[in-house]
């Protein structure tokens, strides 16, 4: 019996894979890559965008035709907002919370009958998810989840409503995985949440903050003796308070990568999409990170096109764009997602003028990455080696600050180490260097 899986979206999203491929395979199911050959057949979906849930509708179409060939069962789950749910219940064998994915392999057992998601907040008990120990991808990168859900209704997001509220994991499980992956090795760990840095202020008086949780952290990191890295994503600037940043500068293990979405330069519009900051607050955590973690990338996500937006309202953005200097920024075209309070107003930005916003944020971000990268010309890197570059006879991989470097080398027992590298060249999203041996 084998099974095929596949997910869409975030990190999040293949945090989650993980533990379905624990549980499908606990169950005696055996992976494949080739749909074909599968006997079970699952969606971790995304609800975010419409791009995401049309590519279920597309897959699942063919999957029901599959049937008239073969036996096969389909099951989705993931982020999937109310309305994609009663439609999916006519579509797919089974739909289900990941908060019930423990009771999948009784699903299972008992197919026939189309498993209705009864619960209001899909984020309720997940300790029993959590609980699961994930099939990891990799040998040297994982994920791990510290939450589930979201209390703040960004007008324009649906998140709130596919996982539901805000619920923060125990810190004593948290702080165990960690352990357990830099025992076994591994490099690069991320924590993730849709708003990390209000970590445990659900459970307040029960669980440590953000800030603890990262300083724990950091001081079992520097007991182990071990090199690795721990990033998280993404925080919420209305919670990004000084104290987590003055953590990150304690301890080498704390990755100096920081990825602190703006979505808006312009405090109108950061009001019409209800993100509960404006641009001073903002700059003033900017400001602290070139302060205090002087050696830290800074990477953001950003919305253009967004309803009403203004050719002034963009201009304040990409003013902001030119102030912050980012290494990074993840650039959206606006696009209406049924089920967020956006959905109700008119998209009334043309798709000719978002496109013209998005490229020139583009040769925004391009200029301000290359003088950034060409700085570290001559200069020596640690990086971690990740797998073969498109670029033949090379390796590639991503420094601690997260740019993205390669090297010549056939020498496929660097890919999951940290390896120092000269950098003798730069592009505006990418350096390339020279492998430097240890006596070098």
């Amino acid at each position: 019996m084998k099974y095929f899986l596949l997910p869409f979206g975030c990190q999040m999203n293949l945090s989650d894979t993980e533990r379905v491929r624990t549980v499908l395979q606990q169950m005696g199911y055996e992976p494949t890559d080739k749909e074909e050959e599968a006997n079970l057949l699952g969606i971790v979906a995304c609800s975010v965008r419409q791009k995401g849930i049309d590519k279920v509708y597309g897959r699942i179409e063919k999957w029901n035709a599959m049937k008239n060939r073969k036996s096969v069962i389909t099951f989705v789950s993931g982020c999937i907002l109310p309305a994609d749910k009663v439609r999916f219940l006519k579509l797919f064998d089974l739909v289900f919370t990941m908060n019930e994915l423990p009771k999948l392999p009784e699903m299972i057992r008992q197919y026939g009958v189309v498993t209705p998601m009864k619960e209001s907040n899909p984020s309720a008990n997940m300790e029993p998810f959590w609980e699961i120990n994930p099939m990891r991808a990799s040998s040297f990168e994982a994920y791990i989840p510290i939450q589930n859900g979201c209390n703040n209704f960004c007008t324009y997001c649906a998140v709130p409503y596919t996982r539901g509220r805000e619920v923060s994991r125990p810190s004593e499980e948290i702080l165990n995985e960690v352990k357990e992956l830099v025992e076994k090795d591994y490099k690069s760990i991320t924590l993730l949440g849709q708003n990390v840095n209000s970590y445990g202020l659900d459970k307040k008086g029960e669980e440590i903050n953000f800030a603890e949780l990262l300083r724990r952290i950091g001081e079992y990191g520097k007991a182990s003796g071990k090199e690795f890295w721990v990033y998280y994503t993404a925080p919420h600037p209305r919670d990004m308070e000084d104290e987590i940043i003055e953590v990150m500068a304690q301890y080498d293990c704390l990755a100096k990568q920081i990825h602190i979405p703006i979505q808006s330069g312009d405090d109108v519009m950061l009001q019409r999409m209800n993100r509960h900051h404006n641009l001073e607050r903002y700059r003033h955590i900017i400001q602290t990170i070139r302060r205090v973690l002087p050696t830290a990338t800074i990477f953001t996500d950003i919305i253009v096109g967004f309803t009403h937006e203004s050719e002034e309202e963009f201009e304040n953005t990409r003013k902001a764009m030119e102030e912050f200097k980012y290494n990074m920024a993840y650039i959206a075209q606006y696009s209406v997602r049924e089920g967020a309070v956006a959905s109700k107003w008119e998209d009334d930005v043309p798709k000719e003028v978002k496109r013209q916003r998005y490229h020139r944020l583009t040769e925004e971000l391009m200029k301000h990455s290359l003088v950034y990268n060409q700085a570290l010309v001559g200069t020596t890197v640690k990086m971690l080696v990740e797998d073969y570059d498109r670029k033949n006879g090379y390796l590639t991989g991503h420094t601690e600050g997260k740019i993205v470097i390669r090297f010549a080398s056939h020498d496929e027992n660097l890919i999951g180490q940290i390896v120092n590298v000269k950098v003798t060249s730069a592009s505006p999203l990418s350096i390339e260097g020279i492998l430097l041996t240890p006596n070098s």
